[in-house]
């Protein structure tokens, strides 16, 4: 068992590192949203990446989707779009005097939810189902969506004009929400110098992929590797107890007083969807670590991304200029490691 365990996941990891070698021939850097997709993929979870326009987060889901042997179907937000140009809508066939389902974008394997901000939350919502059912409802139809399903949205910060912030519960739905950050010098020149010449900087100039980086089959290897992962019940307790500290218990006798300060900066904490997502971005994160099984290590650094979306500050949070990233590092400074 021991050794079949190891093999899945050394097999598991020959996969990850073909994925990143070939992200890497047309990105420069990226390395966290790489790694987060393929924690997605391993767990069946969806990614939000925020960042400033121009930063290549809508190139590096195209790049990964052009890597992959799988459907892909993009769906540019902007305020005029309906809920029915994302799932589809059902049409009169005269013919038949019918109405029949007429599948809208969402229906591929890979969808690219660009800049999911920019339409108003009745359309946001629309993905609410398929995130979480695999499913859209059409009339009295349900229609279930290809398998592997994965949505990759990219949004600018709600700070910009034009966009809507999205539902906490179309939030909850993202496994993992990524910040992305200006590059580095070294990678910024880097881009400079390779692409300067090219008129579209997300086309020309970038090699296209010889064939598939990631096959479906790969995509069950790496679900099995995960699910495989050795996850003792310490480290479990230690991803719930994490989670627990982020939701508001000022009146609790026994909370440490690190703790108590933070809860009156949280308004509503993570649920135990924020558990769940916790513990399996945990297990994909020691797999992309070349191992077999989990440590904290694994969970403080899987945290950020999990949780960061989940919790709501406080009025006094926003005075206290206190966002939910400083609150969950808070968290993982006061929470005991086993």
């Amino acid at each position: 068992m021991e050794q079949e365990r190891s093999a899945v996941c050394a097999e598991a990891y020959g996969i990850v590192s073909r994925v990143r070698a070939a992200m890497a021939e047309r990105l420069v850097g990226k390395s966290e949203i790489v790694d987060a997709i393929l924690t997605a993929v391993m767990s069946e979870g969806h990614v939000l990446l925020e960042g400033v326009p121009g930063l290549a987060k809508t190139l590096a889901v195209r790049t990964f989707a052009e890597s992959a042997g799988l459907s892909y179907k993009r769906i540019q937000f902007t305020p005029d779009l309906l809920p029915g140009d994302v799932t589809g809508t059902l049409f009169y066939d005269a013919g038949t005097g019918n109405f029949v389902p007429r599948q809208g974008p969402v229906f591929a394997n890979i969808v690219l939810a660009d800049e999911i901000n920019r339409a108003p939350a009745k359309v946001q919502s629309a993905l609410l189902e398929a995130m979480e059912e695999r499913q859209v409802t059409m009339g009295d139809r349900s229609l279930s969506l290809p398998a592997p399903f994965f949505v990759l949205a990219t949004q600018n910060p709600i700070e910009h004009e034009g966009t809507f912030r999205l539902p906490e519960a179309q939030l909850d739905r993202f496994m993992l929400k990524v910040v992305v950050g200006y590059p580095a010098e070294a990678e910024e020149l880097d881009v400079v110098l390779r692409y300067a010449d090219s008129a579209v900087l997300n086309h020309a100039g970038r090699p296209r992929p010889s064939g598939p980086a990631i096959t479906p089959a790969d995509i069950s290897i790496l679900k099995k590797a995960a699910q495989s992962v050795r996850f003792e019940h310490d480290a479990a307790a230690y991803v719930v107890a994490v989670v627990r500290a982020t939701r508001p218990r000022l009146d609790a006798k026994d909370l440490p007083q690190a703790l108590r300060e933070l809860s009156r900066y949280i308004e509503y904490g993570a649920s135990p969807r924020g558990s769940l997502a916790l513990y399996r971005a945990s297990r994909a994160a020691a797999l992309l670590a070349g191992r077999d099984y989990v440590l904290p290590d694994d969970v403080k650094r899987s945290a950020l991304a999990v949780l960061r979306h989940r919790i709501i500050p406080s009025y006094e949070a926003e005075a206290d200029r206190v966002g939910s990233d400083a609150i969950v590092k808070g968290v993982l400074s006061a929470v005991p490691v086993p």
